[in-house]
């Protein structure tokens, strides 16, 4: 059996200050990314990733465009090396899995990238809402109590065994964790986030990132991408739209992409972007996986 080789795209929270910094300096691809980006966002989003505060890279309409335009650096920046059996994204990833695939230009990527910041922005401050990450129940039992939950509150990142991110309104986090704790959680932790991503909350982003992606050209992939909606492979442009659509409001299916891409071959699963948290995701949904940075 040959290798395969799935790459997978790190989403909002693998950013830190002097993200790329390096990629700049050392290939000229890579480079050309990034000056387009900057031409594209119309300010110099490259002078806030190389050296700009955490503050300031922490700001929606600046952290979903810097992982994206990373990830797609370093795909540039791989060249003729670069030769993937499969693609998957996390949340924000999918857009930088769908460029490295060639289903999307990096300009409409980038483009939707900053919609989708902006339209996740609008819909966050409409209504005060949280997400909480929870470690150490099963999956079901997180569904059940979420589900029992006398407010809005879903399980909204399915990371990896043990390891839930649940998102809601406030109040409905808020007692979501307390009875996730009484019933054994090892720990329930509000995560410092502005709002309830991959909710029902979300709906208006959805409608408005639903425009954008209308008017957006998907071409065929060159392989297929492994969604996070239904952790399922696809090639057809249709289908990647809709189901990048729907990704606002439903879950993120990580640990079933993962199981689902080593089902289907993956032995080598490359992180293209930066930090290591997807690494550390594979590994602990399939500890046999070889992982490594692009």
């Amino acid at each position: 059996m040959s290798l395969k080789r799935a790459y997978i795209f790190p989403g909002q929270g693998s950013q830190f200050s002097g993200m790329g910094k390096d990629l700049f300096e050392q290939s000229d691809a890579a480079k050309r990314i990034f000056e387009k980006a900057n031409s594209i966002t119309g300010f110099a989003i490259t002078e806030i990733m190389f050296g700009g505060t955490d503050e300031a890279l922490k700001q929606t309409k600046v952290t979903q465009p810097a992982i994206f335009i990373h990830s797609c650096a370093v795909i540039a920046s791989l060249g003729e090396n670069f030769h993937p059996d499969m693609v998957a994204g996390h949340s924000l990833g999918e857009f930088s899995a769908l460029v490295a695939n060639k289903c999307l230009s990096f300009e409409d990527g980038l483009k939707l990238v900053m919609e989708r910041a902006l339209a996740m922005q609008a819909a966050c401050e409409l209504k005060p809402s949280t997400m909480a990450a929870i470690l150490g129940l099963e999956d079901e039992k997180v569904e059940t109590i979420c589900a029992g939950v006398n407010d809005v509150v879903v399980c909204a990142n399915y990371n990896c065994p043990g390891q839930l991110v649940i998102s809601g309104t406030i109040e409905g986090v808020k007692t979501a964790c307390e009875q996730l704790t009484a019933a054994g959680a090892r720990r329930a932790l509000l995560l410092p986030v502005g709002g309830a991503f991959h909710s029902p909350l979300m709906e208006p982003a959805r409608e408005r990132l639903a425009n954008a992606i209308a008017n957006t050209t998907f071409a065929v992939p060159v392989c297929p991408v492994y969604q996070n909606v239904n952790a399922l492979p696809s090639t057809d442009p249709q289908q990647i739209r809709q189901n990048l659509i729907s990704q606002l409001t439903a879950p993120v299916r990580w640990t079933q992409t993962v199981i689902q891409m080593v089902n289907d071959g993956a032995t080598d699963f490359i992180e293209a972007g930066p930090g290591k948290v997807l690494q550390g995701l594979v590994k602990k949904i399939h500890k046999d996986a070889q992982v490594m940075s692009a």
